[in-house]
């Protein structure tokens, strides 16, 4: 399973990025994804989960975005998203996405998002 985020960068307080990540899986739409992220001197903390099919698609965010982030995926192009808004210098970190099979879960590189004025 190889996993690969992109999307992150530079953005004011108060703007929007979508972050993507792209799935090399067979059966993508059988993998619960999950969205973490790591700031500097921190703990990887969970950000946002969907469910695989089997689990209807359900998502839930963490209190700390709620309202401001929405994670969404396309099972056809094997990709999940996260859509930021509302962008706090907070937010800023490394974002990482992840692929849940069973008990088995991988890893993608991580994507810098910084959130600066």
């Amino acid at each position: 399973v190889q996993l690969v985020e992109s999307g992150g960068g530079l953005v004011q307080p108060g703007g929007s990025l979508r972050l993507s990540c792209a799935a090399s899986v067979f059966t993508f739409s059988n993998y619960h994804m999950r969205w973490y992220r790591q700031a500097p001197g921190k703990e990887r903390e969970l950000v946002a989960v969907i469910l695989n099919d089997f689990g209807g698609g359900r998502t839930s965010v963490d209190d700390t975005v709620k309202g401001r982030f929405a994670i969404s995926r396309d099972n056809a192009k094997n990709t999940v998203y996260l859509q930021m808004n509302s962008l706090k210098p907070e937010d800023s970190a490394v974002y990482y996405c992840s692929a849940l099979l069973l008990q088995n879960e991988y890893w993608g590189q991580g994507t810098q998002v910084t959130v600066s004025s």
